[in-house]
């Protein structure tokens, strides 16, 4: 879910060009679900009008994030750096996310009222949005960061390729956006989610340059909000990515959910930024160039000033010690393959990352 959002509608909805699409059946297989667990029988386009018409705005539960993005142990990416509050408490940390498996509570209390937190050892990583106050809170390390949403917030905080979604509503909202004329939409019988029976609901896309094989999307057969999302990549056989609830309650939940006050002994600071992380101002990259369309895009931008040529920064190339090196008629650098997208760090500072294969992102660095 996202935190930021006053318009809650928003997180269920389909992009409307989409529906007309798949209505159309310009997108959409002939397959309906599966009646098989006495559940009525659902197209893919009725799928996705109930996601855009869901009317849940309020639930708690338990998920369960599992990722294989084949990534390297890169200190810092992975929060798992010795000195990290991860490697000294074994305490959750919202920077450890993007591999392994992990345990979140949620609460959606409205169109202004959600909270997750990360459990784990001996510690909790929460964050927490009541109205406009938005609180970042760390029990390993002691710390609180407190900002207050703006109308920029609003209107959404780009994320990176490793910024893994927290929730099923989160994921699958991100794979809602992908559908356009290169993905075929169909769906895949029923499934069994939190105890809860489910219609599944499969976005493929249609070329195979892409790292993305398909994304399963469980749909709760009468809430009509996701339950799981499972993003499977034509390098592994298990899911990349997977984020589905374990145990789901639509009651509203109690007020005191949404409401934070610092324990004693905690650091607070205030923050510019709504994205965890450390407090005040930020140096923002460029906006990236997008070559490519759909599955098989590549953005490309320059790193802040200040990063840029950092590879010979003898801290950044530490970190870096361990992602091989490339060269060719682009440039040179260094690239991360991962299962699902891979990136280039160009020694000019560029960088380019896309769900498709190393050779498509040195193409769009030469192209650049």
């Amino acid at each position: 879910m996202s935190l930021f959002s006053d318009h809650p509608r928003a997180r269920w909805a389909v992009p409307s060009a989409a529906v007309v699409l798949i209505a159309a059946g310009s997108l959409l297989a002939s397959r309906t679900a599966s009646a098989d667990s006495g559940l009525p029988p659902r197209s893919a386009a009725q799928l996705l009008v109930d996601l855009q018409q869901s009317a849940t705005r309020q639930l708690s539960g338990t998920v369960v994030q599992t990722a294989n993005l084949g990534l390297p142990d890169i200190p810092g990416l992975t929060g798992q750096a010795s000195g990290s509050p991860v490697a000294k408490a074994g305490a959750a940390n919202l920077t450890s996310i993007v591999s392994g498996t992990h345990t979140w509570r949620v609460w959606l209390g409205g169109p202004s009222q959600a909270r997750v937190a990360l459990v784990g050892g001996s510690g909790e990583s929460d964050v927490i949005r009541n109205g406009n106050d938005v609180w970042v809170w760390s029990s390993a390390d002691k710390s609180a960061v407190h900002h207050t949403v703006t109308a920029k917030d609003r209107a959404g905080v780009p994320s990176a390729p490793t910024d893994l979604p927290k929730t099923p509503d989160e994921a699958a909202q991100k794979a809602l956006a992908a559908i356009d004329p290169t993905t075929q939409v169909t769906t895949a019988g029923t499934a069994v989610v939190a105890g809860r029976q489910a219609y599944e609901l499969v976005l493929q896309p249609r070329t195979k340059d892409t790292r993305v094989a398909q994304v399963r999307i469980a749909v709760d057969a009468e809430k009509y909000v996701p339950l799981r999302v499972q993003v499977y990549s034509t390098k592994v056989a298990n899911p990349a990515v997977e984020v589905g609830f374990t145990a789901i309650d639509f009651a509203a939940p109690e007020s005191r959910q949404f409401q934070f006050t610092p324990p004693p002994g905690t650091s607070v600071s205030e923050s510019n930024s709504v994205a965890p992380g450390p407090s005040g101002p930020t140096t923002k990259p460029a906006e990236p160039k997008v070559v490519g369309s759909g599955w098989t895009s590549v953005a490309v931008t320059t790193m802040p000033g200040q990063l840029a040529g950092a590879s010979q920064d003898k801290q950044l190339e530490g970190m870096l010690s361990s992602v091989p090196k490339v060269t060719g008629d682009w440039g040179s650098g260094r690239v991360v393959d991962g299962t699902l997208f891979s990136a280039v760090l160009a020694d000019d500072g560029r960088v380019a990352v896309g769900a498709v294969a190393p050779a498509l992102l040195y193409a769009a660095l030469k192209a650049s």
